[in-house]
């Protein structure tokens, strides 16, 4: 799979800039970052499944390259004590854009892209990029009960330096947050596909708390 993402990672990226040491470097760092011993289920595997649903829906995106970047910085910064991740993912993909000299608006929206995933409330409505960033990043959550459940135990082990009590209490008030929306995804092909299922996984979620 590294070697696809590398690849992947290569195909983007080589359209702003022919040096070979700096993107090389910002891979390693990429890697670096996803990869450390901390990161159950905010590392490469889920990169690599926005990365796959984003090619996939690429025909009805207005800026694909843009969404790409969003997709590999979104969760560079990971601390799961912090809640100003986003933030600083965002800051943080900035100073890579603009070693790789991508247009200042390009690299804007981008970070306004990141940061949309805090909450993940749509900031940009000009396109349905926004929506599909979003509902890409939460995929897990319509898929089998299997794989959901994957993903609460990995999530749990990002949060294990907080006891049962306290952690099923954050927990119990994101699921709920979810809950209380009026739909989880943006985009209708999404809406159709998960909706249903997510709202099943996140109540299921909800009765083992």
């Amino acid at each position: 799979m590294k070697e696809e993402l590398y690849q992947s990672w290569l195909n983007l990226t080589s359209k702003y800039t022919d040096d070979e040491l700096l993107l090389n470097q910002l891979w390693k760092e990429i890697k670096q970052q996803y990869t450390t011993k901390k990161r159950h289920y905010h590392n490469l595997i889920h990169l690599d499944y926005m990365l796959q649903l984003a090619s996939n829906d690429q025909a009805d995106l207005n800026d694909y390259d843009t969404l790409q970047f969003a997709i590999w910085y979104h969760d560079s910064i990971y601390n799961a004590t912090k809640s100003n991740n986003e933030v600083k993912s965002a800051e943080f993909a900035q100073k890579r854009l603009k070693k790789l000299q991508i247009d200042p608006k390009k690299a804007e929206n981008c970070t306004n892209l990141i940061i949309s995933t805090k909450k993940h409330e749509i900031l940009n409505t000009q396109n349905q990029d926004n929506a599909y960033l979003l509902d890409w990043d939460l995929a897990i959550l319509g898929t089998t009960w299997e794989s959901y459940l994957t993903y609460t135990q990995n999530i749990r082990k990002e949060y294990s330096m907080f006891p049962d009590f306290m952690y099923k209490k954050g927990r119990k008030k994101v699921l709920q947050h979810f809950l209380t929306r009026p739909r989880i995804y943006y985009t209708e092909k999404y809406f159709d596909l998960w909706e249903t299922i997510a709202r099943e996984n996140i109540q299921k979620e909800l009765t083992l708390l």
